[in-house]
């Protein structure tokens, strides 16, 4: 199996990113797409990256839902997390017995993978790129980000050193017992972008002039990884023991001025879920990776009236009920300091 190629399920932002630096490393990939433009845009001009030192193009084969390969092996899963379930069915009868599927999505999906295809042969990963699908086979990359790989059964393994192994090109991705740590941290500042999507301005901007309904978001989120005995990993420029509610007020403000230092380096201005409502006009994937969350909650009988708000609130801006404004970051704040 070690050189059978990759099949990068979901080829937008993450999974695109990804390919495209296993194919610049010389690693079999194949991809494959439901978007029957971004396919065909795909095999006509190669899978293109632009990235802050040049375009990074993959010729590498491209599948549709139809045509795809019948036998699958190592299957990197970037769908949206809403897709899920749709996608990891789709994958199962394909897999092979010594195959597996690796979640390199927002959210928490490997238990949905792990119904499907056996937690034996599900891959736990964080991942945190910031890239964005600009047009039909062409990608931004706005910076590298980091990544973290385990088993969903426990643990780390030899395929999963080798799947860090082979994105060399991309980075150096951690090879950990404990992703589960850097997907509930990523949990908790996830909360704070996709919050930014509530108004046209920048992430950095909004962070700043928002504070108590950032504090409040990331502190309900952990509030939840606590009671499931999830030690959190921090990455990037984000400190998550900083958003504790025991976290020092002092702390907790420098970290926000590092975070927002960090984020006024990116080439990534806005959020993947600013840009889904605004540009693309599409769904945001923000219900499925918070309703686990909310339902973790309420099983430890933990109240998230922030979380349960922030999706209320992008939920009407996908239907068109409200407008964009930052008028619903001050009522967040307003919210967030009465608590």
């Amino acid at each position: 199996m070690k050189d059978s190629p990759y099949t990068v399920v979901g080829a937008g932002a993450i999974g695109g990113t990804l390919a495209a630096h296993l194919h610049a490393q010389g690693v079999p990939v194949q991809l494959v797409d439901a978007d029957a433009l971004h396919v065909e845009a795909i095999r006509k001009n190669g899978l293109q990256i632009k990235t802050p030192g040049g375009v990074l193009v993959a010729e590498v084969p491209v599948y549709g839902l139809d045509d795809a390969p019948e036998n699958l092996d190592r299957v990197l899963l970037a769908v949206k997390s809403q897709a899920t379930d749709k996608a990891a069915a789709w994958i199962a009868p394909r897999l092979s017995s010594d195959g597996y599927v690796a979640s390199m999505q927002n959210g928490l999906n490997e238990a949905t993978i792990a119904a499907h295809v056996g937690a034996d042969r599900t891959v736990i990963a964080f991942v945190d790129l910031f890239a964005d699908v600009l047009e039909p086979g062409v990608i931004n990359d706005g910076g590298i980000g980091a990544m973290a790989l385990g088993e969903f059964a426990g643990g780390t393994s030899a395929r999963v050193r080798q799947l860090a192994h082979d994105l060399r090109h991309w980075g150096t991705p951690t090879v950990t017992g404990n992703v589960a740590g850097f997907l509930w941290a990523k949990l908790g500042f996830g909360a704070m972008l996709t919050a930014t999507a509530l108004a046209d301005a920048d992430m950095a901007e909004l962070i700043d002039r928002h504070r108590p309904a950032m504090n409040g978001l990331a502190a309900e989120v952990f509030d939840v990884a606590a009671a499931e005995g999830i030690s959190l990993e921090g990455f990037d420029a984000f400190d998550p023991s900083s958003y504790l509610r025991s976290a020092d007020p002092v702390r907790n403000s420098e970290a926000t001025d590092d975070l927002i230092k960090w984020l006024s380096t990116q080439t990534k201005t806005r959020s993947g879920i600013w840009r889904d409502i605004a540009v693309r006009k599409r769904p945001t994937e923000v219900a499925s990776q918070y309703h686990p969350v909310l339902l973790i909650a309420e099983e430890h009988g933990l109240k998230l009236p922030l979380v349960e708000e922030l999706v209320a609130l992008i939920g009407q801006l996908e239907r068109g009920v409200i407008t964009m404004s930052e008028e619903h970051l001050v009522a967040l704040d307003k919210k967030a300091m009465a608590g």
